[in-house]
């Protein structure tokens, strides 16, 4: 038996450091060549010793995109591509296991070490990890050649390009990681592919403000040539405070063998993660023998107790309804090569932006977007790839359900995680299939608070349903069928409905459009009439959803994106894709409360107040009354007047109705009682005259060293200082430093502001970057 006490075993893993277990960033130094045209190569191909190769860094996207792809008369790229990477043993590696993780490869990927075959793994969204330890020279190079395929597939789906409603792009587009550990080690969880195993799994068993207790399942393997002895130790911590502690019995394994250890623990008056107080705790888990750590892995969690029904979501017993959103991860020009702290400021900005709720559309995505999710508050629902196909494959089958076994072993342990959409989205799944998914999801997760959701009625614990579907198709007698009876979430609404007079399927099929004054699919650089069209949409849509006895929503989606078999952007994002808002993004951020005091009002006057602009002034607020003054004069004090667009939604638009046009400055004051609590100003613009140029980090600082891409704005303004909403004006960006351009050099503005996206380079000494254009004289800003 252990004998240790618990209240002095916190202090000796406190001040015990493992040497022999390491993680090693694996994504500098690789070698890259692109195969321009031709067949594919095949699986088996290697390169030849002839090509041309160019340095690069992971994340590495493997050919960078025209903003809008088919703008430059060509599809999105598609081919083989290859990475080599040549590294030495380090000497203290000898007796160690040596593992190396692809977070993803788009998207049949083939590995060889030292010219040998290791692996073909098949899909581009999640990752894998090889065993390289017998495989390694002690003297001299090791090679690891990476062959990628990123061609439509029909194992993989989710669709052939040219008919698919998004982009999937190529390239080693997430990082990689060598990891040394010793012979007793815990497991990988991608690696030791077990049922419910594999790494470390955290399950809730219970949790309330009165006591949270927990299972933590470790799997421990051992690769020495004897059998060994050993503990494994937990602790929890909350802000560096032990908040529980436990170590196991001294346990025998025998060599080549491995056991998955499950160890409870409880934790008194715990600080509950929530949308508004997302608190999070670090796990500690450590393997001991001889007295010495000799592996250890950190988990971080959120203690929250989710129950679903039929009349909805209770959040650590609170009912809780989701406004929430569908994201793409497509960046442009680069496609999915998004650095960690891109990710990060993703979550950010849609938080800001007043959702609480992420589907991952139609894809798993980022860790670092899963991490930034658990820091903010976002709840996600995490989905398998799949869009609009299904073929009746035993192949395809199989894929698809380790691909949600693979999903779902890579993010168990995060706070944020709603449910899982194992489900092909608006794909005839064959009921065999449906079945096996829902059952993967409980064989891998088994216990409370786990939901699998899908967009087919039967099985799924959670029914995904979209607006359109809901509505009647136009030329059909019979209404769809009801809701079933069980927890509901309104996937999608608020595009499609009202962009296609059919509400069908056939997104390829451009008949039957309602007009352009109508939709949804609004340019942010477009006419304001437009794009306030797009906020009545969303308000009539999401008050028609929360008509419901849904949980939450999403509405379609939070970026406009490029599409395979669209020459043009799908524009019905609340932000543009360079992530930039429309009118509609300020209704989503009023409908957050604000806090009785004030904190969290916000008030915005949707109009740029031009010549163009109407004579209607809306102003979004999440106060109780808001003031309108045009050049002073009060032109109405409103409290919120309901209407049937709003019968159901905590906080209405307001609008005011002036008499016509007159150059000079709105004002807004938003009231809570009789104290002002938010207040925005609008200027008629005047002739641009400068430049104003920023960097949009989202309160993430540029990183050096990590491939790190981030927007740069540089906007027209006019001699005071306001913004001149001009579009097609020609700006050029100049860099100095280790930065590189991602985009074009010269960018036209949309609504006034051009946006040009920069990848940052090993430091940031001396890094600058200098707008100038239409005459309006040069500006530089530091990059830091």
């Amino acid at each position: 038996m252990l004998k240790t006490p618990l209240l002095g075993l916190a202090a000796l893993l406190a001040s015990t450091v493992s040497a022999l277990a390491t993680d090693i960033s694996f994504n500098d130094g690789w070698q890259f060549h692109r195969v321009e045209s031709g067949p594919a190569l095949g699986h088996e191909a290697l390169p030849p010793a002839d090509w041309t190769w160019e340095t690069v860094r992971l994340p590495h996207t493997a050919h960078l995109e025209a903003r809008i792809i088919q703008s430059a008369g060509r599809p999105q790229w598609q081919g083989d591509a290859f990475y080599v990477k040549r590294f030495r043993s380090d000497p203290a590696w000898k007796g160690q296991r040596v593992t190396l993780r692809f977070e993803a490869a788009m998207n049949v990927a083939d590995v060889w070490l030292n010219g040998r075959h290791l692996t073909t793994h098949l899909g581009g969204f999640l990752p894998f990890t090889l065993d390289l330890t017998d495989g390694l020279k002690a003297e001299g190079e090791n090679e690891v050649v990476v062959h990628l395929d990123n061609r439509d597939n029909a194992v993989t789906g989710p669709k052939s390009l040219k008919d698919l409603d998004f982009n999937t792009y190529g390239g080693l587009y997430r990082g990689a990681t060598l990891s040394v550990r010793a012979p007793l080690h815990i497991t990988d969880e991608m690696l030791a592919g077990h049922v419910a195993g594999g790494g470390i799994v955290v399950r809730q068993t219970h949790v309330d403000s009165a006591r949270a207790d927990l299972t933590v399942t470790t799997e421990v393997r051992n690769d020495a040539a004897t059998a060994r002895r050993f503990i494994v130790t937990q602790r929890l911590l909350r802000d560096g405070k032990t908040a529980a502690v436990t170590a196991s019995t001294v346990l025998d394994l025998a060599a080549s063998a491995a056991l998955s250890l499950p160890q409870d623990l409880s934790v008194a008056q715990p600080r509950l993660w929530s949308l508004d107080d997302p608190a999070l705790y670090e796990l500690e888990t450590a393997v001991m023998a001889g007295g010495k750590v000799v592996d250890s892995r950190r988990t971080r969690i959120g203690l929250r107790s989710i129950v679903m029904t039929k009349d909805g979501l209770w959040l650590n017993g609170r009912k809780t309804f989701l406004r929430g959103v569908n994201r793409h991860q497509e960046y442009p020009y680069v496609g999915y090569a998004l650095s960690p702290e891109a990710s990060r400021r993703e979550a950010r900005l849609i938080k800001a932006a007043g959702f609480d709720y992420v589907r991952l559309s139609h894809y798993p995505q980022d860790p670092a977007f899963m991490d930034a999710a658990d820091e903010v508050g976002l709840l996600v629902l995490d989905g398998i790839p799949g869009w609009q196909y299904a073929p009746q494959d035993p192949a395809f089958a199989a894929q698809v359900v380790q691909t949600c076994r693979d999903m779902i072993r890579r993010d168990r342990n995060h706070a944020s995680v709603l449910a899982w959409e194992c489900s092909l989205n608006e794909s005839p799944m064959a009921d065999a299939l449906v079945d096996a998914l829902h059952a993967t999801v409980h064989e891998e997760l088994p216990g409370p608070g786990v939901y699998s959701a899908g967009w087919m009625p039967r099985a799924y614990d959670v029914y995904l349903q979209a607006r359109q579907h809901r509505l009647p198709e136009a030329g059909k007698k019979e209404a769809p069928p009801p809701a079933p009876d069980k927890p509901l979430i309104v996937s999608e609404y608020g595009d499609w409905e009202y962009y296609a007079m059919n509400a069908g399927f056939q997104q390829g099929q451009w008949g039957d459009l309602l007009p352009q004054e109508r939709s949804s699919r609004q340019e942010l650089g477009g006419p304001e009439k437009g794009l306030l069209q797009q906020a009545t949409n969303v308000q009539e849509a999401h008050n028609d959803n929360l008509g419901l006895t849904a949980m939450g929503d999403g509405y379609w989606g939070m970026f406009d994106y490029n599409r395979g078999y669209a020459p043009d952007l799908e524009t019905s994002g609340v932000y543009s894709i360079d992530r930039l808002p429309k009118p509609a993004a300020y209704f989503f951020m009023s409908q957050r409360d604000a806090q009785p005091d004030g904190a969290g009002a916000m008030v915005h006057i949707a109009t740029r107040w031009t010549p163009d602009s109407g004579p209607a002034v809306r102003v979004f607020s999440n106060a109780e009354a808001v003031e309108l003054r045009l050049n002073g004069r009060l032109i109405a004090h409103q409290t919120p007047d309901k209407d049937r667009l709003s019968t159901h939604l905590r906080h209405p638009p307001f609008t005011f109705h002036l008499d016509g046009f007159e150059a000079g400055t709105l004002e807004a004051v938003a009231y809570i009682g009789d104290r002002a609590v938010a207040r925005q100003q609008v200027h008629t613009p005047g002739a641009a005259h400068h430049l104003e140029l920023s960097l949009d980090t989202q309160g993430v600082a540029p990183a050096a060293g990590h491939n790190d891409v981030l927007f740069v704005r540089a906007r027209l303004v006019d001699a005071d200082g306001t913004p001149v909403p001009t579009t097609g004006t020609d700006i050029h960006l100049g860099l100095a430093g280790d930065l590189t351009l991602m985009s074009p050099d010269h960018v036209p503005t949309e609504a006034g502001t051009a946006s040009f996206l920069i990848r940052v380079g090993d430091n940031l000494d001396g890094a600058t970057v200098t707008a100038d254009g239409a005459g309006l004289g040069a500006v530089s800003l530091p990059v830091r």
